[in-house]
């Protein structure tokens, strides 16, 4: 299969609301309601030969971070997949970390091909488009789709610049703010860290 670039729908992902983070306690709540979206001009790295305008019964999405030597940043992903997967009702979401850390994205790879999907949209979770998105990434996907012919995957755009994430950073400083001002618990993030804290 040939390897291109082209440009996505917006309606490729099911819309994602901030007010689902809000819902998890152990996460600071949100202000904004505003929905998720990706815009049609967006670039991405391709190897698919389907046209489809949504994730599919027969598709999986593999959402894949650096990877930490800390085990507690790793299972933040596995909470992040949780509850990506029950706002979207995907059926098969796999945690994925490029390095450190287990499950590889060879094996989440595997994983989603053993329960018989024909396409894995691989979501990197990334701020920026650096290093790791156009090069590690795409890389260690085709090395792991080698073991699979017949299985179509698209490594998307990471998340990039985008309105909602005014409303995450300034939400995580308020509740800071909050915390060392002694109205707020430590938040999931730095519980048990001792990090969030007013230097003097």
């Amino acid at each position: 299969m040939l390897v291109n670039s082209l440009s996505l729908p917006s309606n490729l992902f099911t819309s994602f609301s901030a007010s689902d983070i809000r819902t998890n306690q152990r996460w600071p709540p949100l202000k904004s309601s505003n929905s998720l979206s990706f815009s049609s001009k967006s670039r991405f790295l391709c190897k698919s030969t389907q046209n489809s305008s949504g994730v599919g019964p027969d598709d999986a999405v593999i959402i894949v971070d650096h990877g930490s030597r800390r085990k507690e940043s790793n299972l933040m992903l596995n909470e992040f997949v949780e509850m990506y997967r029950r706002k979207t009702g995907y059926q098969i979401v796999e945690p994925a970390h490029m390095e450190l850390a287990e499950p590889s994205i060879g094996d989440a790879f595997q994983s989603c091909v053993q329960q018989g999907v024909h396409r894995i949209i691989i979501s990197p979770f990334f701020l920026g488009p650096g290093r790791h998105w156009s090069q590690d990434i795409p890389s260690l996907s085709a090395e792991a789709a080698k073991q699979h012919p017949g299985v179509s995957y698209i490594v998307t755009a990471p998340l990039g610049l985008h309105e909602l994430l005014v409303d995450v950073v300034n939400d995580r400083i308020n509740y800071c703010l909050k915390h060392v001002a002694g109205d707020a618990d430590e938040c999931s993030v730095c519980a048990g860290t001792g990090k969030c804290i007013l230097h003097q």
